[in-house]
């Protein structure tokens, strides 16, 4: 799965492309959002993505703000970071929460409609 974190503001329906982009930035947010302490090894177990779609990710979010990276200096495991969601952050969070609510359920009504008409037609055709 290819990982972008950041796109534009966009106006127009978004691409397949853009949706996975927008998905996977909520994902990242989200799991940051509840594990913090993750390595990133870890992020890129849970979410399944590669080790270094998440590394690409998490450093585009910092760089847009919407990341803090916090290093334990006095942790045996001096890897040890936290990554901890901005006020911008939470922001951006919110935004992509009902964005993807909003699509998801898009998606429901469209699947729900295509399941009732394959339905109508096993009926009719059955009888």
């Amino acid at each position: 799965m290819a990982v972008a974190c950041l796109t534009p503001p966009h106006e127009m329906p978004m691409t397949r492309q853009q949706q996975l982009k927008e998905d996977t930035r909520f994902r990242v947010l989200t799991l940051l959002e509840s594990k913090p302490d993750l390595n990133q090894r870890e992020m890129a177990k849970a979410l399944g993505v590669s080790l270094g779609g998440v590394n690409y990710c998490l450093r585009a979010l910092v760089d847009k703000g919407l990341v803090k990276m916090h290093n334990f200096q006095e942790n045996e495991n001096k890897l040890g970071y936290a990554y901890l969601l901005t006020p911008t952050g939470m922001a951006e969070k919110l935004a992509l929460t009902a964005n993807f609510l909003q699509r998801k359920q898009q998606e429901y009504t469209a699947l729900k409609a295509e399941i009732e008409a394959l339905q109508k037609t096993v009926e009719t055709q059955s009888s």
